[in-house]
This record gives structure tokens, C-alpha cells and sequence, in this order.
């Protein structure tokens, strides 16, 4: 595979991110990754139009890495989402707020945030869909997304302007670097709220990587009673059993991974074969929540005996209302979730970063730090 990277915006990065307020004016352009296609990856000049009255200027401190991100990358698509122009990528972010919307709402300037990177739409309206879960909507679009064209450009860039309903105050103590796992921690959260009310229950979480691991950090702050991990890998079985999990089995340990007969599992492998772990794992009357996206298309599923144990198999798509818990739980201790950050790069080295955040065996959450080096 072809993989290119442009740094030719690193040179002038300092001149570019000069402070955007007291009246020292915004950089018209600053460095962004941007996915222009399979194997396609660039550090380029990203103009920075005016803001819309309802946009606040954000300098983005941290992004994470997600799997959409690598697969953009690595396929020039995510899942049905396929890339047809180039697109900035990114929604796991934290920053300041350096210029506050200038219809007053939102957070001012100076304000430590958080982003929500969703934005609900009804799309053409014939699509029934509960109101009270808008995560749902189907013209929902989502920063850094292919679903629809023209693209939803994304926030892996020095400044970025956003809508002011995206954002989230963060709490003295909360630092930014630790506010990028806020994002993934709400799929996670919302993951585990599907399961209800998991305290005293014991449960597994199938894959360990970035979401897993924090599917068992949320479970643990929910008061699960035991918590087992699985994986392919040991370095993620290490992260989980840092952030919570009581137990850790190789995948490949099927007889193991059956016979802990949980009451919930959490499958965040996305693969036929982790669903299917999932499955054999849990106990009659059990909860399956799949947040775990597999492949587009049929898969193989052993349904027959998900009929017979009468298991509750739960979708969980990204999230809703429960980034404001996740924020809350950090800051008040509740929620130890920094385990799960295994490397760090500079945006100038932003390819070797993705590098890292390919390789599950060796990483977890790769962060992106977009600050001056």
C-alpha cells in the first residue's frame, strides 16, 4: 500500500497558530490530516473561514484516533461510508475556546471543552426513528464522516470552528489530555447503559481495544459485580485489568470464555467471531450489547442458541446525552479511564501516529497532540 504524508504546512505551523484572541487575529489557514483516498494520508493547509453566529473557534489541544479514522485511511471508506473528496478527519477532541460564538451561546473564550461531534437530523423525514434517541436520526451526521457529500469534515486541525451546541465545559481538574477519551467513553457508556442496571451483575466484554477497555471501566464505576475481559492480545488484556477487569482470557480460550456465563457482555471486537464468544458467554436469560460495528453485509450468527438461552441481543450506535455523565464521572473520580491512552505524537508526525493506532497488539488510544512542539 501507497501511504503519503505532506508536512509542508510544519514549517509555517508557528507563524499560523499565532493566538487567535486580544486582537491578534486568526491565522487564515493551519495544519489538518486530511484522507484523500485508500493509503492516502496528508498533513496539509486547511483554510479557516469566518465562523458562523453560532460557532465558536476552537484550538484543539488532543484528538484520538479511532478505528473510522484508520479505516478512511487504510480503505478510503468506514463500513458504506466511502470517501469521494477529501475530508479532514477527526471527532475525539479537546481544546479552548478562543473565540466564544458571537450569538452569545455557548461557552466564552478561554473555556477548557469537550465535543460532541453529532449533529441529529430528520434527513428526508420518512424514516421513524424514537425521538428521545437521537443518535438514531437518520440525517444525523457526525464530524469527521463520509456518510453523506458532501463529506462532514472533521477536527483533526489546529483550529477548527464548531457549533457551540457541541461543546462541553470541562471541569477544574479535568485536563485535556485525558477530556480526548471523552468522546469513545460515552459509546462506551451508552453501550453499558443499554444493558440497564448492571450493579451486582457479573459481565464479560469481548475485545479489549480502545472502546472494550473502556466498557470495563464504565462497568466497574456501575458496580459489576465481576468483570472478564477477552482478546486477542495482551497488551489490551494489560489496559483492561487497569482499568477494572477482574479477569482476562485469551480469545482463543473458548471453554474459558463460556464458562463464565455473565449476565452481560459488552462484544466490542466487531468481528463474527467475537459476536459469536459473545454468544456462547453469556448466561441464560443473558444481555448481549453489540457496539463492536462488523462488516457490512450478512455475517454468521449463532442465533439458534441465542433463541434457546432467550438472550437479549441490544444495538448500541454512538451516543446521546451521556457525554455530560462521562464528564461528570471523570471529574469527580469516579470514572479511571487514563490506562487506555498508550501513545502520544505530535501532529507532525501524524502518519507514524496512525502507524501506531493500526497495530492493536502494541497500542491502545493513540493521541494526536496538535500544541506547539
Amino acid at each position: 500500500m501507497h501511504n503519503t504524508t505532506t508536512d509542508t504546512a510544519a514549517g509555517t505551523a508557528a507563524q499560523d497558530t499565532a493566538a487567535a484572541a486580544g486582537g491578534r487575529g486568526l491565522p487564515v489557514a493551519g495544519p489538518a490530516v486530511v484522507a484523500h483516498g485508500k493509503g492516502d494520508l496528508r498533513i496539509e493547509d486547511v483554510a479557516l473561514g469566518a465562523p458562523a453566529a453560532d460557532e465558536a473557534v476552537i484550538e484543539v489541544a488532543y484528538g484520538g484516533i479511532c478505528g473510522s479514522d484508520l479505516h478512511y485511511w487504510l480503505h478510503g471508506a468506514a463500513g458504506e461510508s466511502i470517501l469521494k473528496a477529501p475530508m479532514t478527519l477527526g471527532h475525539e477532541i479537546s481544546g479552548t475556546v478562543v473565540v466564544a460564538a458571537a450569538d452569545g451561546t455557548g461557552p466564552a473564550a478561554g473555556t477548557p471543552v469537550a465535543v460532541h461531534p453529532a449533529t441529529p437530523g430528520l434527513g428526508d423525514g420518512t424514516v421513524r426513528y424514537p425521538a428521545d434517541r437521537p443518535n438514531l436520526s437518520p440525517g444525523c451526521t457526525y464530524l469527521g464522516s463520509a456518510a453523506r457529500f458532501p463529506h462532514t469534515d472533521g477536527a483533526f486541525a489546529r483550529y477548527v470552528n464548531l457549533p457551540a451546541r457541541m461543546l462541553r465545559e470541562l471541569p477544574a481538574g479535568l485536563d485535556l489530555r485525558t477530556a480526548a477519551l471523552i468522546e469513545p467513553a460515552s459509546v462506551a457508556w451508552h453501550a453499558v447503559a443499554r444493558a440497564g442496571n448492571v450493579a451486582g451483575k457479573t459481565a464479560l466484554v469481548i475485545g479489549s481495544g480502545p472502546i472494550g477497555a473502556l466498557a470495563v471501566a464504565v462497568l466497574k464505576r456501575a458496580g459489576a459485580a465481576r468483570i472478564t475481559a477477552v482478546d486477542v492480545h495482551s497488551k489490551p488484556l494489560e489496559t483492561a485489568a487497569a482499568v477494572g477487569a477482574d479477569r482476562v482470557l485469551q480469545a482463543a480460550d473458548a471453554d474459558a470464555i463460556a464458562a463464565v456465563q455473565a449476565d452481560v457482555v459488552i462484544e466490542s471486537s466487531g468481528s463474527h467471531h467475537g459476536l459469536a464468544s459473545a454468544i456462547q458467554g453469556a448466561a441464560r436469560g443473558g444481555t448481549v450489547v453489540m457496539v463492536g460495528l462488523l462488516p457490512t453485509g450478512p455475517q454468521p450468527v449463532l442465533i439458534s442458541l441465542a433463541i434457546t438461552r432467550e438472550l437479549d441481543l441490544l444495538g448500541s450506535f454512538r451516543f446521546n446525552h451521556e457525554i455530560d455523565d462521562v464528564i461528570t464521572a471523570l471529574a469527580d473520580g469516579s470514572l479511571h479511564i487514563e490506562p487506555v491512552i498508550t501513545h502520544e505524537y505530535p501532529l507532525t508526525k501524524a502518519l507514524e501516529a496512525f502507524t501506531t493506532a493500526k497495530n492493536s497488539a502494541e497500542s491502545g488510544k493513540v493521541l494526536l497532540n496538535f500544541g506547539p512542539e
